[in-house]
């Protein structure tokens, strides 16, 4: 009798792990589709099925002749009937091959997921990797693909959404595809007009925060500069051990951090409060001056390359201000250090180019998509996104939420009820039409 349970036992676990391997019905679908390739079952814990795809891009947008690159493409699967979120990830697909891995929209929708890699991250990288196309508009022609190739599998309504620069590609998106998608999310993403555009320094000095918390912030870059001939020794053995390598001498990465730390601290929502007493170690000051504004940011080579590329080509970023602490600096103009710091040297020619924040400003003040923005209040991003300036009083679906006090990490479920309950009601308003 033993043998004869072992002997169903074996029958039964070899018939389900066989069910298990064998391809079902929708990934016979993805594996038929043109242009998709390399079609993998994910482990997950969110999706009754999710895949690995690479879909086969253009290098130079509708160009073939310039070849080909695979895009690394995730794809989590609830119903061909159900709506799809289509996330314009800006930089590395990593995360999302998370069997925990849920977008808060797809959760809200109980929808099927298309998660986007950005041309020139990770494995999404053509090769040879030439930076002439690594453009906003062959990453928007990608996403444009990958919405065409899918449309067969997923017939229900299609919802873009990013965060911070997958937001701003979520924007971009939807001005030069405005067909594609039926309801648009941007998280946190900024729209700059310059390399350095100016609006941060101000932001920083004179409206984030308290007056109180404001000067405080002042303060401790002041007492890291004043310290620095005490920090700097075991700060440089800290780069040292790391293996971080850079562009220009030591003491003026300290200074670019000393400059950078008010943005990092406000950009995640750091409390004030974490700041060390004037008179802790300079072993404490150390641990919470890399916690907030670690060095590695400014190191060569550095993995988001690709993303200062673009700043300097089309997507713009922010300055520095030294001047309550430039008689401590040894940086002393801190103007250009995209180009001179974060790029390498073969990459220190790039010019910007204005026509996409040009052409997207016009786009979003004449037209009226279904598309929310969401901003947190104290992130210095905000201060370069579109609340400032784009008036939604006399539009029926575009809309702006900030956040109170909100970070980088502003998002609807961590929104007020109000607004979140606000948010959430036009959403599926949107999707049921």
């Amino acid at each position: 009798m033993k043998r004869f349970l072992l002997s169903v036992c074996l029958v039964w676990s070899a018939t389900l792990l066989f069910a298990q391997n064998e391809p079902s019905a929708f990934m016979k679908k993805l594996t038929a589709l043109k242009d998709v390739s390399g079609v993998e079952r994910l482990e997950t814990k969110m999706f009754p099925e999710k895949y690995l795809i690479w879909v086969r891009q253009n290098v130079d947008g509708d160009n073939a002749d310039k070849g080909t690159f695979n895009q690394r493409v995730i794809v989590g699967y609830r119903g061909e009937d159900r709506p799809t979120v289509i996330v314009t990830e800006g930089y590395y697909a990593d995360y999302a091959l998370s069997p925990y891995y849920m977008e808060e929209l797809c959760q809200l929708f109980n929808a099927n997921m298309v998660f986007c890699e950005y041309r020139y991250f990770g494995p999404s990288t053509p090769e040879p990797c030439d930076w002439t196309y690594m453009t906003v508009r062959n990453s928007l022609r990608d996403l444009h693909h990958v919405n065409q190739t899918l449309r067969s599998v997923f017939k229900g309504k299609w919802i873009s959404t990013g965060i911070s620069k997958g937001g701003q590609t979520t924007m971009f998106y939807r001005a030069y595809y405005p067909e594609d998608m039926d309801v648009s999310v941007s998280y946190v993403a900024p729209l700059n007009k310059k390399v350095e555009d100016g609006r941060h320094e101000k932001f920083l000095s004179k409206k984030v925060g308290t007056k109180e918390e404001r000067e405080e912030v002042l303060d401790a870059q002041e007492h890291l500069m004043e310290r620095k001939p005490y920090i700097l020794p075991k700060w440089e053995e800290y780069c040292k051990e790391k293996g971080y390598s850079f562009r220009v001498p030591m003491a003026d990465i300290y200074d670019f951090c000393v400059m950078e730390y008010s943005f990092a601290l406000w950009q995640w929502g750091t409390p004030v409060s974490s700041i060390p007493d004037d008179d802790a170690s300079d072993e404490t000051w150390l641990k919470h001056f890399i916690e907030v504004s670690s060095p590695d940011y400014f190191s060569l080579p550095n993995r988001y390359m690709p993303f200062f590329v673009q700043a300097a080509k089309e997507l713009g970023y922010y300055g520095y201000d030294n001047k309550p602490f430039r008689k401590l600096c040894s940086v002393k103009h801190p103007k250009h250090y995209l180009r001179d710091v974060m790029l390498t040297e073969e990459l220190s020619h790039l010019k910007f180019d204005k026509s996409l924040y040009k052409y997207t400003k016009r786009y979003l003040k004449k037209n009226d998509p279904k598309h929310i923005f969401i901003y947190g209040e104290i992130d210095p991003w905000s201060s370069s996104g579109v609340a400032g300036w784009l008036d939604c009083s006399r539009k029926q679906n575009m809309r702006v939420y900030v956040q109170p006090r909100g970070s980088h990490t502003a998002r609807i479920g961590n929104m007020p009820e109000n607004m979140r309950h606000e948010i959430i009601d036009r959403l599926i308003q949107w999707v049921d039409e």
